[in-house]
């Protein structure tokens, strides 16, 4: 199925997501990475187009390990 048009977004709404998820980053330096093809853009009418999800993608949830997971012995040296 192709992508629906509103998964382009545009550069402002793109730093606009990232700024939301305390990440700041200027349009102009997420269209350099669309121009060097870090991520997938299209250019309609001279403006740059991004994927809403490669966008939201850059945003990683916070990672939660448990304890047992851990390599044993990894922390012995701060018990004493």
């Amino acid at each position: 199925m192709p992508p629906a048009a509103t998964d382009w977004i545009s550069l402002e709404e793109a730093a606009a997501i990232l700024s939301a998820a305390n990440v700041r980053f200027r349009p102009a330096t997420i269209g350099g990475w669309a121009r060097a093809g870090k991520v997938q853009s299209i250019k309609l009418g001279g403006r740059r187009f991004v994927r809403r999800g490669e966008i939201k993608a850059l945003i990683a949830a916070p990672r939660r390990v448990r304890a047992s997971d851990l390599q044993p012995g990894l922390f012995e040296d701060l018990r004493d």
